[in-house]
């Protein structure tokens, strides 16, 4: 088994009378690990984009034809992916161990219930190595002064910074500009950014819906444009093809219904940045 470990002494405490981003997020995906507010939430927003399970799981696609880039062609070995959400299928870790059994994967969340499935979530593979770190992306100093970065990831190396599906959840006053430059700046040469994000420009109305239900529940939600998504990536230079819908990033690397998606079926831009 990996060498990783959960602190025990983080608070365990779940909170199911309100919604909460990973669990709602969790029950497009089919998961079990939501409650009634969440399936509310979930449902609410469907009422107003009522592909956003299809979006979703396009979205999670993603995530493993990034992941697989950039182990296979990048030769990345080392990731950060920070708004973990809960475990489901295709996980970092096991999209990266299944090229190289050696990629090491820091977790990051701010959500109990990831906590408890921590040591689940952290099964990788025997030659590689899994850790989770309890923190809020709101605060990037507490990720990066963590000793589970320096312990699993090796900061020599180049990482993979992941922030898929978690920038949204950041007002324009929160600077999430600000908070991917000092991840970034703590890089080493040669490690990439990568980013996924909601937007409104295929569908204002309907994605107005959207943040109307969840700010209504407590859960900030900014979608913004290509060009604004594109501005987060500043320090890099983007991996061809740019920051284009996430179904249409390099997908021929992609398997079932997302290889033939139209560009429009899911409101994320997405992208890919090398820092040098």
């Amino acid at each position: 088994m990996p060498d990783s470990t959960v602190d025990p002494g983080l608070p365990t405490e779940i909170d199911i009378s309100v919604p909460h981003e990973a669990r709602v997020y969790d029950y497009w995906l089919g998961g079990r690990d939501n409650y009634p507010a969440d399936r509310a939430l979930g449902d609410t927003i469907a009422a107003h984009v009522p592909t956003i399970k299809t979006m979703a799981r396009a979205n999670r696609a993603f995530l493993g034809r990034a992941v697989r880039y950039l182990v296979a062609e990048a030769g990345i070995t080392r990731f950060l992916d920070i708004g973990t959400g809960i475990p489901t299928a295709g996980n970092t870790h096991e999209v990266a161990q299944a090229l190289d059994p050696a990629a090491r994967v820091v977790y990051v969340d701010k959500d109990p219930i990831v906590l408890a499935h921590a040591r689940a979530l952290m099964a990788g593979a025997p030659t590689g190595r899994t850790d989770f770190v309890y923190a809020d992306l709101h605060d990037p100093r507490s990720i990066l002064d963590h000793p589970a970065l320096a312990a699993t990831l090796d900061g020599t190396e180049p990482i993979a910074i992941m922030l898929v599906a978690i920038l949204m959840y950041f007002r324009d006053a929160d600077d999430p500009a600000g908070i991917v430059t000092t991840l970034l700046d703590a890089a080493p040469p040669g490690s990439h950014l990568v980013i996924t994000h909601p937007t409104a420009d295929f569908d204002a109305k309907a994605m107005a819906g959207v943040v109307a239900a969840a700010e209504s529940s407590g859960i900030p939600f900014v979608p913004r444009s290509r060009a604004d998504t594109t501005a987060l990536f500043a320090g890099t230079e983007l991996v061809p093809p740019g920051v284009v819908p996430v179904v249409t990033w390099r997908p021929d690397a992609a398997t079932g219904p997302v290889a033939t998606a139209e560009a429009d079926s899911a409101w994320y831009w997405a992208g890919i940045g090398r820092k040098d």
